[in-house]
């Protein structure tokens, strides 16, 4: 009998990514069971490009609409994937977008997994930013959540409902807490991190770029291969040992922007690594400037997860979408 993977958000570049993966390589639930050949449902905002992938079909939603996402959700889903989000730079923009989409759509979608399926698995992403106020490092799950943006803010309430419908059993939810997820494929986004994906992307197809930080200031990044491969693993986890609270940080690499760019420049050369241009951004400061750099990763790393070799591991995948 077929089954469904719903992925909200599943048009974006991590969401596609994720796709192929379970598409070319099954995906394996809580109760060991696998799903071989499940039919895969991208849901993702009117109009956006369909990624080229077999049994995907497309659902264009507003993932804040209740009636929407139940009227959506497939009988037979076995899982849920839940990305999509506004980011960054346009929640901080736009206060009320941030919110409907980042808390009401979480909410919307854990409504609709209770429903449909309850104790389904449902897969959720969250951020590095739901930390703030200069914790020690390296941090850990433990570690206190002081958000200091809008962003943060909506993740951490996200993380919260998460974990709320997990301890009640309405569903087995999951969180990731997901590294700078660099570098990525496309065009920059509205992201207040875009900079670290667009100061390799761009200088490596020879446009112009530019670091809006401090070169000497540090992040916590991860490849896309990185971040998709710890979405395709988080469903296999057993149900017994995933923490009760359900938010895992994910293993990543602590790197200097001037580091980021000193191994652009030894694998690219100078002239590449000229055309990134420094100009400080104090609103890019301001957001980016309040999350943590270094995490200690060993309860992830217990439940299976595994993270980048090195930034040069990260720069072949950079090379590779040249």
């Amino acid at each position: 009998m077929s089954e469904s993977v719903v992925i909200t958000g599943g048009c974006g570049f991590l969401g596609g990514a994720l796709a192929r993966r379970i598409s070319e390589n099954g995906v394996t639930l809580p109760d060991g069971r696998r799903l071989s050949n499940p039919t895969l449902h991208l849901w993702d905002v009117p109009g956006a490009p369909t990624p080229m992938i077999r049994r995907a079909m497309l659902t264009s939603i507003d993932i804040a609409d209740p009636d929407a996402v139940l009227a959506a959700m497939p009988d037979d889903v076995a899982l849920i994937y839940h990305l999509a989000a506004v980011v960054s730079g346009q929640a901080e923009a736009d206060y009320d977008l941030g919110m409907r989409v980042n808390l009401d759509g979480t909410k919307a979608v854990l409504a609709a997994a209770q429903v449909v399926q309850p104790g389904l698995p449902v897969i959720g992403t969250s951020s590095l930013a739901v930390y703030g106020g200069c914790p020690s490092e390296p941090l850990t799950e433990s570690t206190q959540i002081q958000p200091q943006n809008t962003y943060g803010v909506t993740k951490a309430m996200a993380e919260l409902v998460m974990a709320d419908y997990r301890r009640r059993g309405w569903v087995d939810a999951r969180t990731l807490r997901l590294p700078t997820v660099t570098v990525r494929p496309g065009k920059p986004n509205a992201a207040a991190s875009s900079f670290a994906s667009s100061i390799i992307r761009e200088p490596l197809a020879g446009l112009p770029a530019i670091c809006p930080v401090d070169p000497e200031m540090a992040m916590w990044v991860a490849s896309p291969d990185a971040a998709a491969k710890a979405l395709w693993h988080a469903p296999s986890v057993a149900t017994d040992d995933w923490p009760a609270f359900g938010a895992v940080n994910v293993p990543g690499l602590q790197v200097k922007v001037a580091d980021m760019i000193a191994a652009l420049r030894a694998r690219a050369g100078g002239k590449t690594a000229a055309l990134i241009e420094m100009a400080l951004d104090p609103r890019i400061m301001s957001i980016v400037g309040t999350w943590p750099t270094l995490f200690d990763t060993s309860l992830a790393r217990s439940l299976g997860f595994e993270g980048d070799a090195s930034f040069d591991a990260i720069l072949d995948q950079a090379f590779l979408m040249k």
